[in-house]
């Protein structure tokens, strides 16, 4: 029997969904110049925030119910829960037809055997990842025939005349008879059903779902038997059938043919409870397992067997099992019904924001998202090395190991005013005419130097002319780092050695309001620092911020000869708080 139902609806389910077993490809991700590399971001707090999981955004608040799993969202969001909430997720609805019969004493009709068929609707609920409910209702009609004649039987085919072996004797012999028998039940489950393909290693997402699962419920049913002819009379079995020895097929056949349609007689019941038509109600547990394939996010069809052992012997109708030789043999102890079925199920919306029923979502997605495009996870601030503290890190530092103390220019190398060759600190005559050069080991040329190089040689003249510039960057708020610090007394000392010179501290950052006052922020706790922490006048500082770049550098140089600027801007944006968490 189940050879051919399986490659009956196997092959509608193929048809259906061909590529049932293929999993779902990764889609390829949106071009986008928004992407965050270790390459080109400055700070971890800039990473990108853009979701590029394949299930759903694990920070979208909107996704956790009120009470405990909104607790549970802050206290990941503020890296006190190391796990995220449990999602809300939909509802499953569905409903199917398929085969349904009974496995016992007298041998079941399929579908295309007119047999009996079945109908089932269910609402499921996901509990987790790997387990969920489901509450199923089936209603099917199953029909049984012999396909060879039998002695062995009982009520009610004694009351209508029919001689069974253990009845018969000399003057009454026994009557071999073909018991036909349709049975109609209904039955409600509640199965507790799991399922672990979800949990997948190499693809985001499945196509496909298999699960198993251990139900309980109640099995209502009511058999009657085809023992009469449309007279109302026994039937004469040896005119139907002629040849009791032809094919099994041939005799179901004529069987069909030679029987009125009608299941007019009660067949026998244990008749312990009933219920609703005078319907026999047993308790009945079952075992099941099935696939599902999605079809959109909001669709999948399935294939399901169902078997469930109702304690019960006489849902086929007959307790009888075929004779051993002149013996009457009690057969199946209990009878067995099987469903095997083809739905269709839709995932339920509601009002409130939620994710796909957990048995198709994988958990490992935010897991491997995260190690991929860091959004959440605690990072460490970048280190970047300064060996010769000249304010240039070492791998931007075409110079690295300048002396202490001496004046750099943006490429870390010390300043060569004139660009004679002879760096500035080395230099004896600090501006020699390009005419004058090549100049000798001292930085002096092969010319007498005029007035207006004397000039600009003296230092009274070029008050700031010992001062570098250089670049911060910071990585963790508006804090002064360590390495902020060794770079920051280069510069103390520089302008401590020019006590007239004064130095403009730049920040960059524009283009929004938090990046303007991300800029001011920084620039002011390189002034607070400088005037605080070395007691370097604050009005020796000309303040800007805003400008051009990212809102985490700063720079800072000289001032120019003539240069001015206040020193207390006020904030662009006060309300503005950008401070990050440390």
């Amino acid at each position: 029997m189940f050879p051919m139902k399986y490659l009956l609806l196997a092959g509608l389910f193929i048809t259906f969904a061909q590529p049932l077993f293929a999993q779902e490809s990764p889609q390829p991700e949106p071009a986008t110049t928004n992407t965050t590399t270790p390459t080109t971001s400055l700070q971890w707090s800039n990473r990108d925030m853009t979701y590029r999981g394949k299930n759903y955004d694990v920070l979208d608040s909107a996704y956790y119910s009120k009470g405990k799993r909104s607790k549970q969202f802050h206290r990941y969001l503020d890296h006190q829960e190391i796990f995220p909430p449990k999602p809300r997720n939909q509802w499953e609805i569905g409903g199917g037809l398929g085969l349904y019969n009974v496995i016992g004493n007298i041998p079941t009709l399929m579908l295309w055997q007119k047999g009996g068929g079945g109908g089932s609707i269910n609402v499921r609920k996901s509990w987790g990842y790997i387990f969920s409910t489901r509450l199923q209702f089936i209603y099917g009609v199953a029909r049984n025939l012999d396909r060879d004649p039998t002695t062995s039987f009982g009520g009610p085919y004694t009351t209508f005349g029919y001689v069974p072996m253990d009845y018969s004797n000399s003057a009454n012999p026994t009557t071999p008879i073909y018991r036909y028998s349709r049975m109609e039940s209904s039955q409600l489950n509640l199965d507790l059903m799991f399922n672990a393909y979800n949990i997948n290693f190499h693809n985001a997402r499945n196509k496909i779902s298999i699960f198993g699962y251990f139900g309980i419920g109640g099995l209502a049913y009511k058999t009657r038997m085809n023992a009469l002819d449309g007279n109302y009379q026994p039937y004469n079995f040896g005119t139907i059938v002629p040849d009791a020895s032809a094919k099994a097929k041939t005799i179901r056949k004529e069987l069909q043919k030679g029987m009125d349609k009608s299941f007019e007689t009660p067949a026998e019941s244990d008749g312990s409870k009933y219920i609703l038509d005078h319907k026999t109600l047993d308790f009945s547990p079952s075992i099941g397992a099935g696939v599902a394939y999605k079809i959109t996010k909001k669709f999948n069809v399935q294939l399901e067997e169902r078997f469930s052992f109702p304690a019960d012997r006489y849902l086929d109708g007959s307790p009888y099992g075929v004779p051993l030789g002149n013996t009457v043999s009690v057969g199946k102890a209990a009878d067995q019904v099987n469903y095997f079925s083809i739905s269709v199920n839709y995932n339920l919306s509601t009002k409130k924001k939620s994710v796909e029923p957990l048995y198709w979502i994988n958990p490992l997605d935010h897991a491997y998202s995260e190690l991929s495009y860091p959004r959440h996870m605690i990072l460490p601030n970048p280190v970047l090395p300064d060996e010769d503290g000249d304010g240039v890190t070492d791998q931007f530092d075409k110079c690295p190991h300048t002396p202490p103390g001496v004046a750099v220019d943006t490429h870390g190398c010390p300043l060569d005013t004139d660009g004679d060759g002879v760096p500035d600190y080395k230099d004896k005559q600090l501006i020699t005419p390009t005419e004058c050069q090549p100049v000798d080991a001292d930085g002096v040329g092969k010319c007498p130097c005029p007035d207006a190089c004397k000039d600009l040689t003296d230092v009274h003249h070029n008050p700031c002319g010992k001062i570098g510039a250089g670049t911060i960057l910071f990585t963790s708020g508006s804090h002064i780092s360590t390495g902020m610090e060794a770079q920051l007394a280069v510069l103390t000392s520089q302008m401590q050695a020019s006590p007239d010179c004064k130095v403009v501290i730049m920040g960059a950052g524009s283009g929004s309001k938090v990046k303007e006052q991300r800029s001011w922020e920084h620039v002011n706790a390189v002034i607070e620092y400088m005037s605080e922490k070395n007691n370097i006048d604050r009005n020796r500082f000309i303040f800007r911020y805003g400008e051009a770049g990212d809102e985490n550098i700063v720079t800072y140089r000289s001032a120019d000869q003539g240069e001015t600027g206040t020193v207390n801007p006020p904030p662009p944006h006060p309300e503005i708080k950008t401070e990050e968490k440390q």
